[in-house]
Formats: C-alpha cells, structure tokens, sequence
C-alpha cells in the first residue's frame, strides 16, 4: 500500500470522524467537570469509540455476508450513506447543534452517548472502515495499516479533546460549524468516488 493510500485513508477516516465537529459536544457536556474528570471521560469516549470501529473492521463484513449481502452491494450502499451523511454534514444542523440538543436531559455516561456513539463513532465512521477493510480486496498487512491510519485519528481526537478549551476559544461555534461543513464537502467527493468505484467493479463481473 503506497504513502498516497495511506494519506487517502487517513483523511476519509478523519472526515467521518470529526474530531474538530466533537469538540464543542465535548465542552457542552463536560463543561462542570472537574480536569481529572474530563480527562477521564475523554479517554473513556475515544477507548469506546475504538473498540466499536475495531468490531466492525474484523466482524462486520462477516456479519453483512452471513446476511447474504455482497461487499460490493453494501460497498455501494455505504457510497450513497456516506453521501447523505456528507449532505447533512454540509446543509443540516451542525454536530454541536443537533447532538447537544438530543443530549439534553439525559442521566446517562456522557462518554458513551454522545461522545462515542454517535459523535466519535457514527453509523458513517463505522460503514467506512467495513469498505475500507475489505477481505476480497484487502490482504491483512493492509488492512492492519487501515487500522493503524484509524488509531492515529483517535489519537488526534484525544489530543484535541484534552486541548478543547483553548482550541473552542481560538475558533469558538461558528468555527467548528464551519471545518464541519468543509468535511462534508470532502466527504462528499470520497463518497462519490467509492460509489462509482463500486459500480465499475459491479459491471465488470461476469
């Protein structure tokens, strides 16, 4: 696998996962906790969110195959999800905005919901590294790679979330909002290229 894949799966990977677009959820919930606290729920929100992508990098093709469901049809199933989510990355209402809001109220571990699921690992991120990984075209050298470029990203969402005070201040709402809505665009595209990839590869089976 060259540097450019590599790079390429980085950057879908970090697009999914939006450490930036967590940041204000982070703030939001973690607003009255003491550091330790915060701390604490940090590495608790990135450990969680880990250990679901990684289930769905060594189980989830097997279990969308015992379904009966080709890769290559989920392959372009996920393209269009991707796309949709792009879309409400792009035009909806921002992560801070919609995921504080279904937050509110609720009694329950902030690390897991919203900070893990969905924030961290959304339905996006976890369809992404299921077609990024895949046994038919992957071998387990390159898929181990996939997972090493995924660990980096949640290293870089844990760093970000232990400086998220002073990086809310320098870009505040209005800029995460908009490295969101960027991602989104990006996000997009690398939808747009894995459903036409798909659809390439679907034609020319016999």
């Amino acid at each position: 696998m060259s540097f450019t894949s590599l790079f390429e799966e980085f950057v879908t990977i970090w697009v999914v996962v939006d450490p930036i677009g967590t940041i204000p959820v982070f703030l939001a919930f973690t607003g009255g906790m003491a550091a330790k606290q915060r701390i604490k729920v940090a590495l608790q929100s990135v450990a969680i969110a880990g250990g679901i992508l990684f289930f769905f990098i060594v189980c989830g093709q097997i279990l969308i195959e015992a379904l009966g469901i080709s890769l290559l049809s989920f392959r372009i199933a996920g393209g269009i999800i991707m796309f949709i989510f792009a879309l409400t990355m792009v035009f909806g209402e921002s992560k801070p905005q919609s995921e504080i809001h279904d937050g509110q109220g609720s009694t329950h571990n902030v690390a897991v919901f919203p900070l893990a699921v969905p924030s961290i690992a959304s339905p996006g991120a976890m369809m992404t590294v299921v077609v990024l990984t895949d046994n038919h075209r992957f071998s387990i050298p390159e898929q181990s790679l996939t997972t090493l470029m995924m660990l980096l990203v949640l290293a870089a969402t844990f760093a970000l979330l232990l400086l998220a005070n002073p990086i809310h201040r320098l870009i505040r709402d209005s800029g995460a909002n908009i490295v969101s809505r960027v991602m989104g665009m990006i996000l997009a595209a690398v939808a747009v290229d894995i459903v036409l990839e798909g659809l390439e590869l679907r034609f020319l089976q016999p």
